[in-house]
């Protein structure tokens, strides 16, 4: 018992470093990505192809983490997804010096793959972790996240002026901070991560999990749903705001303000939301998910562009209802999924995930170009409501099994001599 204890503390510990490398070069393309294809293209209706192109990207990268996950473990498949995203962000850089935009957007696709890599570690997070703990340590390996990530885009400016030394356009610069940091991701999981968190559960005495037909047709629709949701609404709107801002005679700077608060409003609620996740069930956190989406959309709606303060806590609550449905959806799937395909199936989710990230993506630059960034946050809004009237089948289900547990108790007291 003890030994599996010190083996999750060191997974954690190896995973939270690896977090906060990758924080920094997940920022770096969501920053500047849209208004570097701005510049090259001179259009906003394309603007929103960076995010699609490198969350599609993701998509296909969490289908070979995945399975190389689950075939050799998380160390190998995550240390590949990592270095591969710095081998897009490489081309991002040689792409923006030669001013070449169809290299542009394959670099990026490349670079989805650090996308991807971060979002498949935190399933590493709770291979090891007891039942009731895994929202937790979930928790945990997105938290560390954060650091990376709002530090990142508030070095915007300086990498752009670090570049611009090198004879490289100032809105690539922050690619060069994407770059190492998830090359020095990789060689950390490469090296450290040991033992490998997959491997090792699958050698431990099997944990009683609820992971019969019941908890696979409740909790991973579900799961997948809330995901898939919270992903399509967070991208499209927060593909949109930098450039919104912009157009609105806010510089690169206040862009990078935003977009920090809102990158630290998706990771650093983390530990409270796998509490709420452990102490009052994955559904209730979906639902409140929902209902923060909803209040983001809202506020950005409403906003003026020349409000950097309302579109700050549009993204913050954007960022937060994104952290609950992603917490929450976790922890249904790891939970309904057994343990000899786990790897293999949050894969395959996280492809559903980067496709909805991708559609959100490209779908923004159009409607704001058509009708509007208000008229996008509006929709956003609308979609995710959808994720109330799908949280409400589990609810019933599991309120009709706590009753029937409950029917044989009651029949017993009531028996004589009892």
């Amino acid at each position: 018992m003890r030994g599996s204890v010190n083996a999750q503390r060191r997974v954690l510990t190896v995973l939270v470093v690896s977090q906060v490398l990758s924080g920094a070069g997940l920022a770096a393309g969501i920053t500047v990505g849209a208004l570097l294809a701005e510049e090259m293209l001179g259009s906003t209706s394309l603007a929103g192809v960076p995010t699609a192109l490198f969350t599609a990207g993701s998509a296909l990268a969490a289908v070979a983490v995945g399975r190389i996950s689950n075939r050799r473990g998380r160390r190998p498949g995550l240390a590949l997804g990592y270095l591969t995203g710095a081998l897009g962000s490489l081309g991002v850089l040689v792409a923006a010096v030669a001013d070449n935009a169809v290299l542009l957007f394959v670099s990026l696709f490349v670079y989805g793959a650090g996308t991807a890599t971060n979002l498949q570690a935190r399933y590493a997070g709770a291979d090891l972790a007891a039942p009731g703990r895994r929202a937790r340590a979930v928790s945990t390996v997105l938290v560390a996240t954060t650091l990376g990530g709002v530090v990142g885009p508030n070095l915007a400016a300086p990498t752009g002026a670090l570049a611009t030394s090198l004879g490289i356009p100032a809105l690539a610069g922050p690619f060069l901070l994407g770059g190492t940091a998830y090359g020095l991701a990789a060689l950390v999981l490469f090296v450290w991560l040991r033992p490998d968190p997959l491997l090792a559960a699958r050698a431990a005495p099997a944990e009683p999990v609820a992971t019969g037909p019941e908890a696979v047709r409740s909790g991973l629709p579900l799961g997948v749903t809330v995901m898939v949701v919270t992903q399509l609404v967070m991208v499209a709107i927060m593909t949109m705001t930098p450039v919104h801002l912009v157009d609105h005679g806010h510089g690169a700077g206040a862009a990078g303000l935003v977009i920090a608060v809102h990158v630290a409003a998706m990771y650093l609620p983390s530990p409270v939301t796998g509490w709420l996740v452990d102490r009052f069930g994955a559904i209730a956190v979906a639902v409140a998910s929902g209902v923060t989406l909803l209040a983001a959309a809202l506020v950005a709606a409403a906003a003026p562009g020349s409000s950097v303060g309302l579109l700050t806590l549009a993204l913050a609550l954007l960022g937060l209802g994104w952290n609950f449905g992603l917490v929450s959806g976790t922890a249904l799937i790891t939970d309904a999924v057994p343990l000899g395909v786990r790897a293999k199936v949050q894969g395959q989710v996280d492809v559903s995930i980067a496709i909805s990230g991708t559609t959100g993506g490209l779908a923004s630059g159009v409607v704001v170009a058509a009708v509007g960034f208000g008229w996008l946050a509006l929709v956003c809004g609308v979609l995710a409501l959808v994720i109330l009237p799908a949280a409400l089948p589990p609810i019933a289900r599991s309120r009709a099994a706590a009753r029937s547990a409950a029917q044989p108790a009651a029949r017993s007291a009531a028996q004589p001599g009892r």
